[in-house]
């Protein structure tokens, strides 16, 4: 079997990028995959706030990376790329390159360079409380590899670099193969946090308080890192008599617009990213267009998985 690849699109969420995404997958011959690359869709019943794509859609267009598990499951990126490597062959027989699509850096980054073998142990995770603790105990196993890690203020990767010495494992040793170029969609913070508020509102205008009290009568109890959904968190403040529709859509658009400022951080520091400025006279096919001509100029990545 050949190496995996696929084209990527990348950016904040609200950015379009889905749209653009299934644009471009529906005017291949045939229908390209799309590869979700989004921490949201792989649960099952997250529909609205996560804005999967609408069920033509997914009819039309062989969709991976979504609905893996109920919201009351535990989920790890080992877990997805598991379940990316299960599905290598349905992707390949589609004839067609998979487009990545999503925000979740963690997920786009694991998927072109793979993920270390080291389990995770619990009783690494529960040794040290805190940054500093664990910035500590993590030097003291082996100050040498320590001193060589990348961002060592980034809390993920201290705790990880714990786990592996902990294990008597050496830390990954970064490569100087060039990252691949990614397309993205970007746009200006005041016309970002705009599009940011008009989606809130759209959520909760389409029923995610309905689909929330719909999983809640299934799942009355999320998996830690479903429970903090954006729109979900809030929306369950509603039926819980908490606070108001209103305030619930306004506290969505701002943990949103918190969370797209960070996504921006992750791909200008930690990806190659071709970016395309969103302007007021691009529409879907246009920036599908635009997003062509980078994966035509810079090629499809490989998938390390």
């Amino acid at each position: 079997m050949s190496t995996p690849a696929a084209y990527f699109l990348v950016g904040p969420t609200a950015s379009g990028k889905s749209a653009v995404a299934m644009e471009l997958a529906l005017e291949t011959r045939p229908p390209a995959p799309i590869l979700s690359t989004d921490s949201m869709t792989v649960y099952r019943g997250l529909d609205l706030g996560t804005a999967k794509p609408e069920p033509a859609e997914r009819d039309a267009v062989p969709t991976f990376g979504m609905d893996l598990v109920d919201p009351d499951q535990p989920f790890s990126v080992g877990d997805y790329l598991a379940a990316v490597r299960a599905a290598v062959p349905d992707l390949q027989a589609a004839g067609t390159l998979p487009i990545a699509v999503g925000g979740t850096g963690l997920y786009v980054r694991c998927l072109l360079e793979g993920l270390d073998s080291a389990p995770s142990d619990p009783v690494h995770r529960a040794a040290a409380e805190g940054l500093p603790a664990l910035q500590a105990a993590a030097r003291a196993l082996d100050p040498v590899q320590y001193d060589r890690l990348r961002d060592p203020e980034n809390p993920r990767r201290v705790l990880r670099a714990y786990e592996l010495l902990a294990a008597g494992r050496p830390l990954p040793v970064a490569s100087d193969r060039p990252r691949p170029k990614l397309a993205g969609l970007r746009l200006p913070p005041k016309e970002l946090r705009a599009r940011i508020d008009r989606r809130a509102r759209r959520m909760f205008a389409r029923g995610l308080v309905e689909e929330v009290r719909a999983l809640r009568e299934r799942f009355p109890v999320f998996s830690d890192t479903a429970r903090h959904a954006i729109g979900y968190k809030e929306a369950g403040r509603v039926l819980d008599g908490e606070i108001g529709a209103e305030e619930a859509i306004r506290l969505t658009a701002v943990r949103t617009a918190r969370y797209a400022k960070r996504q921006m951080t992750w791909f200008r520091h930690q990806a190659d990213v071709a970016w395309i400025d969103v302007g007021p006279r691009d529409d879907t096919v246009r920036l599908a267009h635009k997003v062509r001509r980078v994966w035509n100029t810079h090629g499809p990545a490989a998938l390390r998985i």
